[in-house]
């Protein structure tokens, strides 16, 4: 059973067991997929729904973030009780400790890395964690780094 078909799944069994949080979040990421594959009109593989699942679980963060700022606690359970639905589809993310062990070895397989060379740098790593490691985190531990230089 492929990524799609098993989401397709859950949000069935969610529907008939009246789970309505869990039933709308599926039906966003699957609303999310049919609308990638229309725009784009690439085929629907596990790497692109991991992709399309990754980018609902980083605007649910966003979301999460901004709902504090406005102490709205009401809209921050919801966005939260969503996220945890999306990152169910998601590989196991990386701690703060594993992508600052990754950083270290990549920036001493690299060498002396400069300011101006973190752009290329950070799409490297990015590369190498995709999925596994939220960006944010790797920019701040890699400019920490870098920084440190």
């Amino acid at each position: 059973m492929n990524l799609l078909e098993k989401i397709e799944q859950e949000m069935k069994t969610a529907l008939k067991s009246g789970d309505s949080v869990r039933s709308e979040t599926l039906k966003m990421i699957k609303s999310d997929i049919s609308y990638e594959k229309g725009k784009t009109g690439k085929e629907i593989t596990d790497e692109l729904v991991l992709e399309i699942v990754g980018r609902s679980a980083k605007r649910r963060r966003e979301s999460i973030k901004e709902f504090q700022k406005g102490g709205r606690q009401d809209l921050v359970d919801i966005e939260t009780k969503q996220l945890a639905v999306v990152e169910e589809f998601l590989p196991k993310q990386m701690t703060e400790e594993e992508i600052d062990a990754h950083i270290t070895n990549k920036l001493a397989a690299l060498g002396t890395i400069t300011q101006k060379e973190i752009g290329r740098v950070m799409g490297e790593i990015m590369k190498e964690l995709k999925g596994k490691a939220d960006g944010s985190a790797v920019k701040a531990i890699l400019s920490k780094k870098i920084g440190g230089n």
